[in-house]
C-alpha cells in the first residue's frame, strides 16, 4: 500500500501562511533566497517562521548558485534542516553544503527531456531529487513520461505547476515521495491562498484513503491479516 505523498509548501514569505501549511500537515516549508525571485523570503521573516515552527516541520532553504559562504551564513541564522539547490550546483558543491550545515540536500532540476532526468543520476549522494517544470513553462506540469523513465533510487520530490486538480494523478504516476507546490497554491507570488492550500491537501488525503480501501479489499482491515 502506498500512502499519500508528503507535501512541501514552497515560496513562503509570511508566517501566517507557513502556520496554515503546518496545520494542514506539511512535511516541509520552502524559503527561497534566490535574488530576483518574486517569492524571495526576507531573512527576518524566515527567522520568525523558523522560531515558530522548527520543531514541527522541515525547513528548506532554497538557493540558486549561491556562494557556499552565503548558504552557511543563512543556515547559522535560520537553522535549515534541508537545502534545496536549484541552480547549476554540482555533486561536490552539494557535498560541501551538507558538510558545512549538516542539512540534508535536495538537488532540483528543471526537466525538458530524458537527458535532464539522466543528469540527476550524478547526484547519488544527495538525500532527494526534485524534478521541476522548465522555467517559463508557466503552469504547465512536468512531462510524466520523462519522470517514469527515471531509474534512480534517490527519493523523488515532484514539482512543476501542481494544483489541487492535478496533484493526485501526477503524484501517483510519478510514484513520488513528496510533492512540492508554490504557484499552484497562491493568491499572488509569495502569498498563499488558504482555500487553495486546503484543497491541495484534501486532494492528497483522497489518495491516501483510496490506498487504504485497496489494501482492505485484499488484506482485511488495517493491521489484520486476512
Amino acid at each position: 500500500m502506498r500512502d499519500a505523498p508528503a507535501v512541501k509548501i514552497c515560496g513562503l514569505t509570511r508566517l501566517e501562511d507557513a502556520q496554515l501549511a503546518v496545520e494542514l500537515g506539511a512535511w516541509a516549508l520552502g524559503l527561497i533566497f534566490a535574488p530576483g525571485s518574486p517569492r524571495r523570503c526576507r531573512p527576518a521573516e524566515a527567522e520568525r517562521i523558523a522560531a515558530a515552527l522548527r520543531r514541527r516541520v522541515e525547513l528548506a532553504g532554497v538557493f540558486v548558485n549561491a556562494p557556499l559562504d552565503e548558504v552557511a551564513r543563512l543556515h547559522d541564522r535560520i537553522g535549515f534542516t534541508l537545502l534545496q539547490l536549484h541552480g547549476d550546483e554540482g555533486p561536490a558543491y552539494c557535498g560541501e553544503a551538507h558538510r558545512r550545515t549538516g542539512a540534508r540536500v535536495i538537488k532540483a532540476r528543471a526537466v525538458r527531456d530524458r537527458g535532464d532526468v539522466q543528469a540527476l543520476d550524478a547526484f547519488r549522494d544527495v538525500d532527494y531529487h526534485l524534478i521541476d517544470a522548465p522555467k517559463g513553462a508557466g503552469a504547465e506540469p512536468v512531462d510524466l513520461d520523462l519522470v517514469r523513465a527515471r531509474r534512480s533510487h534517490v527519493p523523488l520530490i515532484l514539482a512543476g505547476g501542481l494544483t489541487a486538480e492535478t496533484v493526485a494523478g501526477a503524484a501517483a504516476a510519478a510514484r513520488a515521495f513528496a510533492v512540492d507546490t508554490a504557484s499552484g497554491t497562491e493568491a499572488e507570488p509569495g502569498v498563499k491562498d488558504p482555500e487553495k492550500l486546503r484543497a491541495f491537501f484534501a486532494a492528497l488525503e483522497a489518495v491516501g484513503d483510496a490506498s487504504v480501501r485497496r489494501a482492505e479489499t485484499t488484506s482485511g482491515p488495517r493491521g489484520v491479516v486476512a
